[in-house]
């Protein structure tokens, strides 16, 4: 599921990461939480329920249908890995800053939500396996050139999502209290403020600032991967110590690969 063919040509934002919450639950609660818009695999003889928590404004990897219901790469990941595990998934979807405390508090087990494997994080939780990698690209409004970081530098505004890893890599160009950084609540406000102008660039995962300019195709929008940024790697995040709940889902996750199913979910979602 890795975009790097896209990535040589056009050039990218987008911003990005986010963690989950561990623990296993047992029992017969329902496969989908209808009133977050969930959806799920089924129910294995098991019984054992997941509550994965996924903010879902972050396409292709999550987001909400006209139904309200949750979808995505993600999505179609963990019931592939719960379909091979032998248990039962429900989602819920949630607002970005509610994902972590939400892990910390035992209110859901999982947090899938193209989350980025750091340090920092895991001191506070642990991670499965890497399931998809990426980078921090910056997309750039149309009219606009950027080909390296001193371009970038040299832009009047630059959007990222706070808490991101966007938001990280802005800083790090401009510092963390720059007046060039424009921070956005969720990744389609940024999106949006790219798309009319109300900033130059955005600073985002290169999968999903690919999505974007793959479906406004026409518009000149442009996204280059930028040299100096790093590659970064999704996981899902338990808690702390919960080795039990990690290696089900590495187990899982190592089936679906092994089967083909992964490959298959990838091209569904992502451009090659």
């Amino acid at each position: 599921m890795f975009v790097n063919k896209w990535l040589s040509t056009i050039v990218s934002c987008a911003a990005l990461a986010l963690t989950a919450c561990g623990g296993q639950s047992s029992g017969t609660a329902p496969a989908a939480n209808a009133e977050a818009g969930g959806s799920s695999a089924s129910a294995p003889a098991s019984g054992k329920v997941l509550r994965v928590a996924m903010n879902a404004e972050f396409a292709p990897f999550e987001s909400l249908d006209a139904q309200q219901k949750i979808e995505g790469f993600d999505v179609d990941l963990m019931n592939a890995m719960a379909k091979a595990g032998g248990f039962q998934v429900e989602f819920q979807h949630k607002p970005w800053d509610s994902l972590f405390p939400a892990l910390a508090q035992g209110d859901v087990d999982v947090v899938m939500s193209a989350v980025t494997i750091t340090d920092d994080r895991k001191e506070t939780m642990d991670f499965s396996e890497p399931y998809y990698q990426i980078n921090q690209v910056v997309l750039v409004a149309p009219g606009k050139k950027v080909a390296n970081i001193n371009d970038v530098r040299s832009l009047s505004k630059v959007g990222a999502v706070t808490g991101h890893t966007g938001d990280f890599a802005a800083q790090k160009i401009f510092g963390a209290t720059s007046e060039t950084i424009a921070r956005f609540k969720t990744l389609p406000l940024m999106l949006k403020e790219v798309e009319n102008g109300g900033v130059d660039a955005g600073i985002s995962d290169s999968a999903v600032v690919a999505n974007y300019v793959k479906n406004n195709e026409g518009k000149g929008f442009t996204m280059v991967q930028v040299p100096d940024f790093t590659v970064e790697h999704y996981g899902i995040a338990v808690r702390k110590g919960n080795q039990e709940l990690l290696n089900r889902l590495n187990a899982a996750l190592k089936q679906v690969r092994d089967s083909g199913e992964y490959k298959q979910i990838e091209s569904k979602y992502f451009a090659q």
